[in-house]
């Protein structure tokens, strides 16, 4: 009976821990659903563009709002896109898998701008004009090559096909002689 009741009073001591623990843990996650992270509406008077500046860790000269157009951006702020590779690589990054600082906020298309993915500060090698005059000009030698070849068939010399027929022998055991 002893053992039963110690039983009893050890699960409500353990139930009493972890509801504190949970308690303590939901109080420490600020942020812990997708609307916590929701821009706020757009920013129309000067105080409003200074506390969303302080929101997202920008000073008020370097906070530019996305234009309110619809899209649904609020009061995200503009930032210039820079690509994972184009950051500096032996900066002492807080997370230096995606080259980014604590607190640091992310631009609107940052899924695209990692180092595995479009490196939009990439200058091309050779300009838009001449990639395009390099390709047509592959095409068009193809294209010449394969309209020239057209009218001349290449077939392997082969002699007729032998079917069988009635009285014919095609074949025999004995050998040749």
């Amino acid at each position: 009976m002893a053992y039963v009741i110690g039983i009893g009073v050890l699960r409500k001591l353990v139930l009493k821990v972890n509801k504190n623990a949970l308690l303590l843990g939901c109080s420490r996650n600020v942020a812990a659903w997708n609307k916590d992270w929701k821009p706020g509406p757009y920013p129309k008077t000067p105080e409003e563009r200074a506390a969303a500046a302080k929101k997202y860790g920008l000073i008020p000269e370097d906070y530019v709002p996305y234009p309110d157009d619809g899209d649904g951006y609020g009061d995200y702020p503009k930032l210039p896109p820079i690509s994972g590779e184009a950051r500096d690589p032996y900066y002492a990054w807080d997370f230096p898998v995606l080259k980014k600082n604590y607190g640091e906020p992310l631009h609107v298309i940052s899924d695209m701008l990692g180092e595995d993915r479009y490196n939009i500060n990439a200058k091309p090698r050779f300009s838009t004009a001449t990639q395009l005059m390099v390709f047509l000009g592959v095409m068009t030698v193809l294209a010449s090559l394969f309209l020239l070849a057209e009218n001349f068939s290449y077939v392997h010399p082969v002699m007729p096909k032998q079917y069988p027929g009635p009285g014919v022998k095609h074949y025999t055991f004995e050998p040749a002689e």
